[in-house]
């Protein structure tokens, strides 16, 4: 009798903890028609990308700069930063391979911070494409190889990140990369290969087995997806793709840059988003327009992209949007084009490119104080909107 009393007494605590822990939303949710949810209700929230949010403590762990940072987001309303979340080059990421409990404390920082900011986060895992091979001395197509180390590299560092962070309500989503999809099926791949820098840890040369496909892309992507779902099964995952190319589905076919229909555009876009990858992500600037024969708006080219999502039951996100400072002020008008289409067309997640990052001083950088704090104003009364909109 004690056993079966302690079992059944057991047993309640299990479901009560699961209870309170399915009552506490943890990030956002994909519902079944394709509608981004927070906290059980539907959601719409433009964000920036904070791209060496993480990196910049992990160069010098004595800058903490990303507080204040998130601070000025969170003054402006800014619901949630897109960000690195791990070393550009392969020295980068040296700290992760002979410390993970100095790496983490650093991220850990980052993550508190957020938390206390109220900002929600999405980590981009493997931002530049060709890291992880590098990093454990693999070409760049043993993506595409099940067996490789690069594959059990991707499952280690997701598997490290997810089961670390799943239960902070900082986290919104996980995301695999960046723009992956945009090295694959290329006719002239030894024009595009990624660099050589073997004093920042890269490979010494590259050759045609560092040249990828479509198939490697997705392969890694659907892996990386089905490594998240074994430790989260609700956050939403991002591939970090821009659009396909405008001749995607030529490229794959017969690596031709005829331009691609919107019927052949759709199946590209679907299929750079293997399940269990639940979302569809596109990065919106004004080189993405060029399409179908003819120039579209930014306005056209989303509802033609929202349409596919919403057949897919999908969301759409837009991962980055932008323009260049040096445009002058057809920069300036490429981002309220882009912004306005943004609002207009319902997308429901979308995040500016780019956030309190030095390295695009008079290019895409934006903070509170240069030039371009209009747009950090400009997307805090959309969001404002958006909101009241509920």
């Amino acid at each position: 009798m004690r056993i079966c009393f302690g079992l059944c007494i057991g047993l309640a605590l299990m479901l009560a903890c699961h209870a309170n822990a399915a009552g506490r939303q943890m990030g956002l949710r994909v519902d079944k028609s394709g509608t981004i949810l927070r906290d059980g209700k539907p959601f719409r929230g433009i964000g920036v990308n904070y791209f060496d949010l993480f990196a910049r403590t992990l160069k010098d762990p004595k800058d903490t700069s990303y507080r204040e940072g998130l601070k000025v987001l969170k003054d402006h309303g800014i619901p949630f930063a897109r960000f690195m979340a791990c070393g550009y080059w392969p020295v980068d990421n040296a700290l992760y391979l002979k410390d993970k409990k100095a790496y983490f404390k650093l991220m850990d920082g980052v993550v508190k911070s957020a938390e206390e900011q109220g900002i929600g986060l999405i980590p981009s895992f493997f931002f530049h494409y060709a890291t992880v091979p590098d990093i454990v001395g693999e070409p760049i197509d043993q993506w595409g190889n099940p067996a490789s180390k690069t594959i059990a590299f991707m499952r280690q560092y997701t598997r490290d990140i997810v089961t670390r962070y799943r239960n902070s309500p900082a986290i919104w989503a996980w995301e695999f990369g960046n723009e992956i999809e945009l090295q694959v099926d290329l006719p002239n791949p030894s024009e595009h290969r990624a660099p050589v820098w073997p004093t920042l840890g890269t490979a010494k040369s590259r050759g045609e087995h560092d040249d990828l496909t479509s198939d490697m892309a997705r392969f890694a992507l659907k892996a990386f997806a089905e490594e998240v779902r074994k430790y989260d099964k609700s956050r939403p995952i991002l591939s970090g793709d821009a659009f396909p190319r405008g001749s995607a589905w030529h490229l794959r076919e017969n690596r031709s840059w005829e331009q691609d229909s919107e019927g052949q555009y759709a199946e590209m876009l679907l299929d750079d988003s293997p399940n269990p990858v639940d979302t569809l992500c596109v990065h919106l600037y004004n080189d993405a327009l060029g399409r179908f024969g003819r120039t579209l708006s930014y306005e056209e080219l989303l509802k033609t992209s929202l349409d596919i999502a919403a057949k897919a039951h999908k969301p759409l996100v837009v991962g980055e949007f932008g323009s260049d400072e040096s445009a002058g002020a057809k920069g300036r008008a490429d981002f309220e084009a882009m912004l306005s289409a943004i609002e207009k067309t319902g997308v429901a997640l979308a995040a500016l490119w780019v956030y309190d990052f030095k390295g695009q001083d008079g290019t895409f950088n934006v903070t509170v104080i240069n030039n371009k704090s209009y747009q950090l104003d400009a997307i805090s009364q959309a969001n404002k909107r958006l909101l009241n909109r509920g």
